[in-house]
């Protein structure tokens, strides 16, 4: 029996939940975490710069937030309903996955009806889970037209967590500054601390950049609920790596450079796809895998990330990464130092 969920508990006070962002993305605080001597400093996020040379190469998660909360009317009712959107089952039939709040009137046939003008209709067209349902939206006008009134209607998707209203800030701090394949329903957090100018800096320093893509779904938030974490069971999530991202990484692997994940979500897209004799794969499709220790991690050999949910896997990955009980000093110690956690919260570099 390996390790189990209760070893993955710890008391967060409130106050260091992060409802905001740092002022400035580089300017979050940034832990830095040494696994060979066990040390521990405390940075600011563009300090990072300083822990990497020419040929080093930092690995991004380019997916992109799509608004995916709405709220819409039910018919005859008007009762006010949140859908969530999960993901997309076919563009021709604009069918979604989509979680409906409160749920218990929502049932098959059912009309939800969307803007002011509720010029989006869906019909409910299957029962899923007890909150998910299989939606039709019904719309007059081309697919673009469709993707365009659901990202004018839609809200940032906030974690729960977070218990404030959404404001207009959120749509682009809530998104990376590389952003680009659109199908997230939240965003790779470590990568959020990268600015524009912390990027050019890099460059110039002669880091190498590669990209992939996972599109997190809400089950990077679903807690463990087994003691025996050999029994959990992960969302699947949609990844891919391009032939581009391969050569830039097998090819610092071959140098024994740092390849440095840029999140867990990178972590485990990368993990998702290792060939036998510990190179990465191309790869399209989808990946369920679950890191807990103890894990043999084969591709990157330092990490950025943010400080994670108790009995996370977020939390459980970065510990097999870092080892159990350093990761428990260095939450202790942020804890004690003030650091911001979740979504919006500080970073952490492991090395």
């Amino acid at each position: 029996m390996g390790m189990k969920l209760s070893q993955f508990e710890y008391t967060l006070p409130e106050n260091l939940l992060a409802e905001f962002p740092s002022e400035h993305r580089d300017e979050a605080k940034l832990m830095v975490i040494n696994r060979k001597d066990g040390s521990i400093e405390h940075k600011i996020f563009k300090d990072v710069i300083n822990y990497f040379d020419e040929k080093d190469v930092m690995v991004f998660n380019n997916t992109k937030v799509f608004p995916a909360r709405l709220y819409g009317n039910k018919e005859k009712t008007g009762a006010k309903i949140e859908v969530f959107l999960l993901r997309e089952l076919n563009p021709e039939t604009r069918l979604w996955d989509v979680l409906v709040d409160p749920a218990r009137k929502i049932r098959i046939g059912n009309k939800l009806y969307f803007g002011e003008d509720e010029s989006l209709v869906a019909e409910v067209i299957d029962n899923t889970t007890n909150r998910g349902r299989t939606l039709r939206f019904l719309y007059d006008g081309s697919y673009q037209d469709f993707r365009a009134k659901l990202t004018e209607l839609g809200q940032t998707p906030l974690p729960k967590y977070i218990t404030r209203d959404v404001v207009p800030e959120d749509a682009e701090r809530y998104q990376t500054i590389y952003a680009k394949e659109e199908g997230a329903v939240a965003a790779p957090t470590a990568g959020l601390h990268f600015s524009k100018h912390l990027l050019k800096r890099l460059e110039i320093k002669g880091i190498d950049f590669a990209e992939v893509t996972l599109h997190i779904g809400l089950g990077t938030f679903s807690p463990v609920e087994v003691e025996d974490l050999s029994k959990h069971k992960m969302d699947s999530e949609q990844i891919k790596v391009d032939e581009k991202a391969t050569s830039i990484i097998n090819n610092a692997k071959s140098e024994k450079r740092k390849i440095c994940a840029v999140g867990t979500t990178v972590m485990r897209t990368i993990e998702s796809t290792v060939s036998s004799n510990r190179r990465l794969n191309e790869f399209t499709g989808w990946t369920n895998k679950f890191i807990f220790p103890p894990y043999d991690f084969k591709i990157a050999n330092c990490m950025i990330t943010n400080f994670h949910m108790p009995k996370s896997t977020l939390l459980m990955m970065v510990s097999a990464f870092a080892g159990h009980e350093l990761m428990e000093k260095a939450y202790k110690e942020a804890i004690e130092e003030n650091y911001k956690f979740y979504s919006y919260g500080d970073a952490m570099l492991i090395i």
